[in-house]
């Protein structure tokens, strides 16, 4: 699948006109390095998401089943919260908040609490949405800057999220930051932010529209439903929209190869993350 490729024709990843594969620049679209050291159809092979949507779904279900099987006994929850995993289990593989931040200075579960969830509902719901939201901003803004913003909202909302269990406790019970927290929504938030950041760029934009117009609603609904981490909700949108609308990221120019490389060094952070808090957790925490 990862065959390299030196010699030969194809289609820039920018501007989808035929260049050879050897050129260091598109003559079309002046991209630097378009055959992608080689690696240009392999890439495209996995779509304008890069694979991020099946990436992101198997990794959150996968880690959701890692952290039943490492406490089956802990498993509890009814009706909404249905096999929902241990805390302590998600606290070995990485969830964040107030507590592992400050308290533990488990700092990278900024990271990898974005991939864990509480239940089985809150998985399913949160993978739904990452596999409706991700073709349209993979389509808009690439792949790759695709994975960088989600990156970028998760870490945003889980910070944010974190600061507030800190030092806003002292407010209101719907106003309260998370001593513990994991789940993909604040990335999913960040990902409706990228969108109407593409409002923006591209004024009348329906998809930009619908996009504000379901983060409000969501957002709602948070003061609502118990336990909703409203703080990582708004974090994560405002770390997409502000991800989305830097100069580096915007949808404005159009993808390069640096912005691969910032995609595979914010997935192999990502995953480096979950080791790291397991060993944390048994050797210094004394799991």
């Amino acid at each position: 699948m990862f065959k390299r490729q030196p010699t030969g024709s194809i289609a820039c990843p920018s501007c989808r006109k035929l260049v050879a594969m050897e050129k260091k620049k598109c003559p079309h679209c002046g991209r630097r390095n378009p055959g992608m050291w080689g690696y240009a159809r392999t890439f495209q092979r996995l779509g304008a998401d890069l694979g991020f949507i099946e990436i992101a779904t198997w990794g959150c279900i996968g880690l959701y089943l890692i952290s039943l099987l490492m406490d089956i006994p802990g498993i509890h929850g009814t009706g909404m919260d249905i096999l929902s995993p241990s805390p302590v289990s998600n606290l070995l593989l990485g969830s964040t908040g107030s507590i592992p931040v400050f308290l533990a200075g488990r700092w990278w579960t900024v990271l990898s609490s974005g991939w864990l969830h509480g239940s089985l509902i809150h998985i399913a719901f949160n993978v739904a949405w990452i596999r409706h939201l991700v073709p349209g901003v993979a389509q808009i803004y690439g792949g790759a800057r695709l994975v960088v913003i989600y990156t970028a909202s998760a870490i945003a909302g889980s910070l944010i999220t974190s600061v507030a269990g800190q030092y806003l406790n002292g407010l209101p019970g719907i106003f309260h930051g998370a001593s513990f927290s994991v789940g993909a929504s604040g990335a999913i938030f960040g990902l409706f932010g990228a969108l109407v950041a593409y409002g923006q760029v591209v004024k009348g934009s329906a998809i930009a529209q619908q996009a504000k117009i379901y983060a409000i609603v969501l957002f709602l609904f948070g003061f609502v439903f118990p336990n909703t981490d409203n703080w990582g909700h708004l974090g994560g949108f405002i770390g997409g929209y502000l991800a989305a609308s830097s100069p580096w990221l915007t949808s404005r120019y159009r993808e390069g190869h640096r912005h691969l490389i910032a995609a595979i060094l914010c997935l192999l952070a990502t995953a480096l993350s979950f080791p790291v808090s397991v060993v944390h957790a048994l050797f210094f925490l004394g799991y």
